[in-house]
């Protein structure tokens, strides 16, 4: 693997098509070329749960859920994120590279990533005309914070926890949350 120095400079054309010969996964942020980091079993668990869930939910629909390794061109020439997981029922979503219209994202959090998720990418995923729902799972305890556009344009917030039920209204899919979190183990000092 090649060191790359702390700051890497491109513009958009040379940014995708250079990361289509990395291994690594990296975003890009007006013209910052910026690392993903590694994640936790945990991390990976519940990404892994929810993908095969929400697959197996959408399959005899017109909807495509891609995990991880499938950007998201949050404003064309600018900005490109890897969420967890992703959702497009758009039939004009069709870049081999990347999702344009998601009507569903989810951020599995973690301490290197939960402000950012939170902030500078949850305002710049509220611009998508098409995103409906940004969920953001805790990986550290079971907890789960949904945000939904209303009919006015506003994000809501509603909470869940282990024993309830999740409807994303976005795709018409209930989950239990426990089985988001199925395989996780939890430290037994959480709060």
């Amino acid at each position: 693997m090649v060191a790359l120095p702390d700051r890497l400079l491109m513009s958009a054309a040379e940014y995708l098509e250079w990361e289509l010969t990395q291994e690594d996964r990296y975003e890009y942020w007006d013209g910052e070329v910026v690392a993903m980091s590694g994640g936790t079993r945990n991390h990976n668990r519940i990404s892994l749960n929810f993908s095969k869930i929400l697959d197996d939910a959408l399959l005899n629909r017109a909807c495509d859920v891609y995990i991880a390794d499938v950007k998201v061109q949050v404003e064309p020439g600018r900005k490109y994120f890897y969420p967890d997981v992703v959702v497009t029922c758009d039939q004009s979503d069709d870049d081999a590279q990347l999702v344009q219209f998601p009507c569903l994202i989810i951020e599995v959090l973690s301490p290197s990533t939960e402000a950012i998720d939170r902030g500078a990418k949850f305002a710049r995923y509220r611009q998508f005309l098409s995103l409906q729902e940004y969920v953001l799972v805790q990986a550290d305890r079971p907890k789960v914070e949904v945000f939904r556009r209303n009919d006015q344009n506003q994000w809501v917030l509603s909470e869940y926890d282990l024993e309830d039920l999740l409807l994303l209204e976005s795709i018409g899919v209930e989950i239990a949350i426990a089985d988001l979190y199925r395989q996780v183990q939890f430290e037994t000092n959480i709060d």
